[in-house]
């Protein structure tokens, strides 16, 4: 009985003028135990010396794509087009795996699942922890759990690839919201792995235009879980972010 070949997980990273982050991102990918990987880079035609560091590992990108884009999920949507694998995950500049064996371990927690995931450790600028996300992944998880919140982070889902559409480009900047839960709706089997699958750099464009991030979340769960519904939610995170940032001053998110 031959052995089942193991799956090929497509790695994207999405980057524009981050040359302080864009080495350790690359390097979290690039030294992965798990062989079947095919990494593709997607550069905003970066002036700052980003695409100098991405040309080091060139030999070890599948592809390398450098050209204007229109935003974040434009980019991303070029990535998604350009992979082949059996499985998806964007890990974008500034981000990274947890650990050098952390997809080998992903994809022996089950097999042929339509959905990994797990948790995600904050880090700020200085790469230092600042801790597990405010959000936990939830136990058993379906398109109804981001009703509080977005509570998987995008680096820490690994979706097969046929479940997957475009990014919407109506959404700015919390188009992966509505991405995920397309993937969700449609998939029979997802597989907590239990343990820390990503550290996340705190920050990014959903911060520095948070109003903004902030309706399109409401606009996007209105559309999976109806306006009351969306309301009272909303309400309920409100209360649980202002909890805990009493406690703790920072929300972690």
């Amino acid at each position: 009985m031959t052995q089942k070949a193991q799956p090929v997980l497509s790695v994207v990273t999405v980057v524009y003028n981050n040359v302080r982050d864009i080495e350790r991102t690359m390097l979290s990918v690039i030294r992965q135990s798990y062989p079947a990987i095919e990494y593709i880079v997607v550069d905003g035609q970066s002036t700052d010396g980003t695409l100098q560091i991405i040309e080091k590992y060139k030999d070890k990108l599948k592809k390398l794509v450098s050209e204007k884009d229109k935003g974040i999920y434009d980019a991303m949507n070029k990535g998604l087009a350009l992979a082949t694998g059996d499985y998806i995950i964007f890990m974008n500049s500034g981000d990274e795996f947890y650990a050098s064996d952390t997809v080998e371990k992903v994809f022996v927690s089950a097999p042929d699942a339509d959905i990994y995931y797990g948790e995600t450790e904050m880090i700020d600028d200085a790469g230092n922890s600042l801790g597990q996300r405010r959000h936990k992944a939830p136990e058993n998880f379906t398109w109804r759990n981001f009703k509080y919140g977005m509570s998987i982070s995008h680096q820490a889902i690994y979706i097969k690839r046929s479940l997957v559409e475009r990014y919407d480009p109506k959404y700015q900047l919390s188009a992966d919201i509505d991405w995920i839960l397309k993937a969700a709706k449609k998939a029979k089997k997802i597989v907590n792995v239990h343990g820390y699958v990503a550290k996340y750099l705190v920050g990014g464009m959903s911060k520095k235009k948070h109003r903004q991030s902030l309706v399109e979340r409401f606009i996007i769960m209105k559309k999976y879980y109806g306006l009351l519904p969306t309301l009272f939610n909303h309400a309920v995170i409100a209360f649980n972010l202002g909890w805990y940032w009493l406690i703790n001053k920072r929300t972690n998110d």
